[in-house]
């Protein structure tokens, strides 16, 4: 069938085959369909969404479209993915503690999207730190080590790499069916055969309602069931930064606190990092508990132990070594100003959003993919949701090298919050179980 004809049929809401979704993705990846056609084909997806037995054929066509990852059938792999967030380092945490308990890890990471931090720019703000490498040495790390955190190659689904571009300049990115297609091709591609996955929901997340994080969460679990991944989920609260600090370094060093279970320095105090502990917790024991096979509560308390005796961070110290980080250099972070509270009372609402933008405006993200991070540019957050606040109290702290980047971070932190005479009414972090 022609190009023209295929985006007629969807066009028409009529289910795409196996056929025609290869043919035309296959075309596009080799270039022999335009950029003009993939979009038709690409709005006609968005406005019409596709079914799940459509979107099972075109995670299938895109894993095909390049290199995989396969491990021998007695390795049992899990993996981890967040749809993204503010402060989210939880990557760093749970992926030594299932490590730790005997599970194998092939991760494979983003960076920063929009608003939102990626995985591997935390990594690269430890000195030395490689987060590319040959699928040969990703595979023989994960089997010697139990964990290895690398970046999508070009020979992992390119068919998906030209096609996100593509979806990124087309106003087509939130398409549920698009969404899942490329985050679980991807998954299956590294060598996953079970996982879990982090849905954000709120101020902070692209999910903003429950019902879109549902949504999202049940669809991913549907099409990966399709495809014989065993996948589980969480809705988890984004209506404030996960933990306390925000940009790459100073996130490395909060979960180094976490994995260490001590206090760094006056700044970096453990008890200031429940929340990322405890999310940390959840989603590796639901690792530890498909990959093994045990209850949740049993894997819970490994991978309690394996926190508590030090066994995880020993685990995440071998992979930068293996990675080529040196942690001894993590660089440090200078204090710029501070964002003090306007009134007293108690914190009600955080933008969160705006609190992400305000990292990437001090150099802790990218505006435009040619962006240089700044490794030990980003924030502080003093005091959560609910916590009371006294005029003149420091909220934000703002890190970084530049003055005239603090001003630009200084005028969105002014106006992301909101403070209240009553106490609101506490949200949980954890919302959902899927």
């Amino acid at each position: 069938m022609r190009a023209a004809e295929t985006i007629k049929w969807k066009r028409d809401r009529q289910e795409l085959s196996l056929d025609q979704i290869r043919s035309f993705v296959d075309g596009y990846t080799e270039g022999s369909i335009p950029d003009y056609q993939m979009s038709a084909l690409l709005m006609a997806i968005f406005l019409n969404g596709m079914t799940d037995k459509e979107a099972v054929h075109l995670t299938q066509v895109m894993l095909d479209s390049g290199a995989s990852v396969s491990f021998s059938n007695n390795l049992v792999t899990v993996d981890k993915h967040s749809t993204g967030g503010v402060g989210d380092k939880a990557s760093l945490i749970l992926a030594p503690l299932a490590a730790a308990c005997g599970v194998a890890i092939p991760m494979m990471s983003g960076r920063g999207l929009g608003h939102t931090g990626g995985t591997l720019d935390k990594l690269e703000s430890i000195p030395g730190f490689q987060t590319q490498m040959s699928l040969d040495a990703f595979k023989k790390q994960v089997e010697d080590i139990g964990l290895c955190f690398i970046g999508q190659t070009k020979d992992i689904c390119p068919a998906d790499k030209k096609i996100y571009a593509l979806r990124d300049v087309t106003g087509t990115v939130e398409s549920l069916p698009l969404i899942c297609a490329s985050i679980l091709s991807k998954k299956i591609a590294e060598g996953a055969k079970n996982l879990v996955l982090d849905v954000k929901m709120g101020s902070g997340a692209f999910m903003k309602t429950l019902e879109n994080a549902r949504a999202l969460a049940k669809g991913l679990i549907s099409i990966g069931s399709g495809k014989g991944l065993n996948v589980k989920a969480f809705i988890t609260n984004m209506n404030q930064p996960l933990g306390t600090y925000i940009g790459n370094a100073l996130e490395v060093k909060e979960c180094l606190s976490i994995l260490q279970q001590k206090d760094l320095d006056e700044d970096f105090c453990l008890k200031d990092f429940s929340d990322t502990q405890e999310l940390s917790v959840k989603i590796a024991a639901q690792m530890v508990s498909m990959a093994k096979g045990l209850s949740f509560e049993h894997a819970e308390q490994e991978v309690i132990s394996a926190l508590t005796s030090g066994k995880a961070y020993e685990k995440f110290y071998q992979v930068c070594e293996a990675q080529g980080g040196d942690l001894d250099k993590l660089p440090h972070s200078s204090l710029l100003t501070t964002i003090t509270a306007s009134r007293t009372g108690y914190l009600h609402q955080i933008q969160t959003e705006n609190v992400g933008l305000a990292a990437i405006a001090l150099g802790a993200g990218r505006r435009v993919i040619s962006d240089i991070i700044e490794p030990t540019a980003g924030l502080r957050l003093h005091k959560k949701i609910g916590d009371k606040v006294t005029s003149g109290e420091p909220l934000f702290s703002i890190y970084g090298k530049s003055s005239s980047s603090a001003d630009g971070a200084s005028s969105l932190l002014d106006s992301c919050y909101q403070i209240s005479d009553h106490i609101p009414v506490h949200e949980p972090l954890i919302i959902e179980e899927i």
